[in-house]
């Protein structure tokens, strides 16, 4: 699995906002991130979020960034737009769901889909809750501690 790009951002932009306008705090790029065992990434709006939480850190194929750029004719919208941690290349991320896997050291447990929202019609292009459908990207729990670079 290659690391193409990683993102925290310190507020949520949708999660809690049912009903309410969307957030505005950026996912901020960066060159690594510090994973935490059993407490998310340092920095990030999950970090100790709630005990032993299934969605400690996100990952997105950037396979499925390409297809929705391509299905819906996007140019410009960069793949933070997901609101995803890690975005991923040459893995398909559905596999590790009930997995342990690991990634530069640091071992995983492969939780969940992260099921799409209809917030995704509004950050990205109407049409891409549907089109995530089964390809949401993967919520994970983090077991070791150690840091994830780009790679």
């Amino acid at each position: 699995m290659r690391i193409l790009h990683l993102y925290i951002s310190p507020e949520h932009n949708y999660f809690g906002h049912h009903g309410k306008p969307a957030g505005t705090a950026p996912m901020v790029e960066v060159p690594e991130v510090e994973c935490m065992a059993s407490t998310g990434l340092r920095g990030d709006r999950f970090f100790g979020w709630k005990e032993d939480y299934k969605g400690q850190i996100t990952f997105f194929e950037h396979e499925q960034y390409e297809r929705l750029c391509e299905k819906f004719s996007v140019m410009g919208v960069p793949p933070s737009a997901f609101r995803r941690n890690v975005i991923t290349k040459g893995v398909d991320l559905n596999t590790l769901i009930g997995a342990e896997f690991e990634v530069q050291g640091v071992r995983f447990l492969g939780t969940t889909e992260c099921t799409p929202c209809y917030w995704m019609d509004q950050a990205f292009a109407a049409g891409t809750e549907a089109a995530l459908q089964g390809h949401g990207g993967l919520r994970a729990k983090i077991l070791t501690d150690g840091i994830l670079r780009l790679s």
